[in-house]
């Protein structure tokens, strides 16, 4: 059976946990799937809060954007799902430190209830590929 997409896979990031892909490339674009704040070597969630499990999260985005030969410069749509508002500011915080704040990428971000393992936050990309 033929595809129009490729899958992106990396051992660098957490491995799905279902059966989808980490991303997928398609039409000039890479869709990340939404990733959570796992440590890929050790496959736990990560400890310190929002700041750090917003890093982690954006790490592990980067490592399968840079598997599909993109990066997180090349990012134009993110949407964050945080498992509680007071967070957001925290979140915002440790997010600017990955994008240019001339040139930043869409975003949404929505609140949701159902978080594996005490995650606070979840993150897709759209970015495009090189």
């Amino acid at each position: 059976m033929s595809h129009a997409f490729e899958v992106i896979s990396t051992p660098n990031a957490p491995k799905s946990v279902g059966p989808y892909a980490q991303a997928t490339k398609a039409n000039g674009f890479i869709f990340c799937a939404g990733q959570s704040a796992f440590d890929p070597a050790t496959g736990n969630l990560v400890s310190g809060g929002i700041k750090e499990q917003t890093r982690q999260t954006l790490r592990n985005i980067r490592v399968i954007l840079e598997a599909g030969n993109s990066s997180l410069s090349r990012v134009v749509k993110i949407t964050v799902f945080l498992s509680d508002w007071k967070y957001f500011k925290e979140m915002n915080e440790a997010y600017s430190e990955f994008f240019d704040r001339e040139h930043p990428p869409a975003r949404s971000t929505v609140q949701g209830d159902r978080w594996p393992e005490g995650s606070l936050i979840a993150i897709e990309a759209v970015a495009l590929s090189n």
